[in-house]
């Protein structure tokens, strides 16, 4: 059972639903996942996009580290309902904002809710989808997003290492990646915030030795436990 890393959540644990269709990111990535992104500054006060959201684990350590609010997408509704289950949990029923269905129909819904509504845009995007789903729907998620994401967003992307890697859209900066086993983390993020920060080098690969560990229309689920039993 995953459990949170670090911050004021720190040493929680986060259940899955019964059976084994979740494949949570092991507990040693994403503590270095997480400490690159705090060492980057990426989480304090962002909204957070966790895409095959799976167990929440990935949102909830961002929470946990001071991110302001989370939309967690899972397609899976016993998955979604037990998220929704933790949250509350938590105590984070007024920041974790679960959506009940496929990732392809709830972006371009968030895209609009962004540019059209004025709900506040992501700073940081978490997808790790299942191994088989392939890397052009990967990078076409990537592409759709866009235009929802703040000037210094970081995406992260989780693969198999054995899998071929997603090209970034136009208009977006590699930050490289890291391998952790059969693990491969894939960082980038707009390209104009990039060129402001980051140093000038190639972006390369380091490796490290870790464990590996619906429908069409959207459900949104509260995060009131009571609701969705």
């Amino acid at each position: 059972m995953p459990r949170i890393i670090a911050g004021a959540l720190g040493g929680r644990t986060v259940p899955g639903p019964p059976g084994s269709r979740t494949r949570p990111t092991s507990d040693r990535v994403r503590e270095a996942v997480f400490s690159r992104l705090q060492g980057w500054e990426a989480l304090a006060g962002r909204r957070v996009l966790d895409l095959y959201a799976g167990t929440g684990a990935l949102a909830f350590e961002a929470l946990s580290r001071g991110a302001e609010s989370a939309v967690l997408v899972e397609a899976h509704a016993r998955t979604a309902q037990q998220i929704t289950r933790t949250a509350g949990d938590l105590g984070l029923a007024g920041r974790a904002d679960v959506r009940c269905a496929q990732v392809e129909t709830v972006v371009p819904r968030l895209v609009d809710e962004v540019l059209a509504a004025g709900a506040a845009a992501f700073g940081l995007v978490l997808i790790d989808p299942p191994y088989d789903v392939p890397t052009p729907r990967i990078e076409q998620l990537v592409a759709t997003l866009a235009p929802a994401l703040s000037e210094d967003a970081v995406v992260v992307i989780e693969r198999s290492s054995r899998t071929d890697p997603p090209r970034w859209p136009a208009g977006f900066a590699d930050d490289g990646d890291r391998t952790y086993g059969e693990t491969r983390i894939h960082y980038g993020g707009p390209l104009a915030a990039q060129q402001a920060t980051a140093p000038a080098t190639v972006p390369t690969s380091e490796s490290a030795t870790a464990p590996a560990s619906g429908p069409a229309t959207e459900t949104r689920l509260s995060t009131d436990p009571g609701e969705n039993p």
